[in-house]
């Protein structure tokens, strides 16, 4: 078997969710095209918003017109930064530090939300963790409840908390993964909670339904983010990305479009759907 070609520079960082200032290359955020004002007047909250995809979602949203509160684990540097760049684009931005497993960060950050801004009309549910383990034994009850925790209960916890100021016409957006449809042997709970994830979208989608709210989902492939150098070792990220058709990981903002897309009224007609930006990974819907 011939080895992986190199796609990144080896690098490692000591603890999640990572940090966007402590990488190299530093992901790329910036919108590809100007704005058009597919989300004039709105406000969005973004869990996991300081950096990677988040980041890459709040600066479109602004670009589009958008007020944007991010909710961020404990990144401040990188929070402030996301926040500087959604206000170079002309919009306000807020952000709260928080564990999103705990429904009290849930509740406080929406309250904030729209005490500073008055409504709430898009929600991105992003934040997450994940823990490699190579044997099935090596998931922890500690690990297992943890990652459950952040990445489907953080996703109830939001919307619950979200429910009583989304209107009609209001959008959710929920990050699910690749792995979702493909699963990943190393990462069996990280997997689990993403196929969660997909399943709460299309169920979530048709209660809403009659409230017309829409809620969608991306299901990203491999992306350059602080979570990969954050999780994997160093010779795993100097191979990143290099095992689908494109050869590459993907970079953020080639994933937040998907975001703005199902957020916007573009597609005021899709709900309990999914998009792919995987690098051409074949998936099963």
């Amino acid at each position: 078997m011939c080895p992986q070609q190199t796609t990144l520079p080896p690098q490692t960082q000591g603890t999640q969710p990572g940090r966007e200032t402590q990488m190299h290359p530093r992901p790329d955020y910036e919108p590809r095209y100007p704005g058009s004002g597919r989300l004039k007047g709105k406000v969005a909250l973004i869990t996991g918003g300081d950096s990677g995809i988040g980041r890459a979602v709040a600066v479109l949203f602004a670009r589009e017109g958008a007020d944007v509160t991010i909710v961020y684990l404990n990144e401040g540097e990188d929070a402030q930064e996301t926040k500087r760049l959604v206000e170079r684009e002309g919009r306000r931005c807020l952000t709260v530090a928080g564990d999103v497993s705990e429904p009290g960060c849930c509740s406080d950050a929406v309250e904030k939300t729209v005490t500073q801004f008055g409504k709430l009309d898009v929600l991105v549910n992003n934040a997450a963790e994940q823990h490699p383990q190579k044997l099935l034994r090596d998931i922890s009850a500690e690990q297992l409840e943890r990652t459950f925790r952040t990445n489907i209960f953080g996703y109830f916890y939001m919307t619950q908390a979200a429910m009583p100021h989304l209107r009609e016409g209001a959008a959710i957006v929920n990050t699910t993964s690749v792995t979702a449809y493909r699963g990943s042997p190393e990462l069996l709970d990280y997997s689990a909670t993403k196929g969660a994830i997909l399943a709460f979208t299309r169920s979530l989608a048709k209660k809403l339904a009659e409230k017309r709210i829409r809620v969608n989902g991306v299901a990203p492939g491999p992306i350059w983010t602080p979570l990969i150098p954050s999780t994997f070792s160093a010779e795993k990220v100097a191979t990143f990305g290099a095992e689908t058709p494109l050869k590459r990981p993907g970079q953020p903002n080639e994933v937040a479009p998907c975001f703005l897309f199902l957020a916007c009224e573009d597609a005021s007609y899709i709900t309990g759907s999914v998009l792919h930006p995987n690098g051409g990974e074949p998936t099963e819907s």
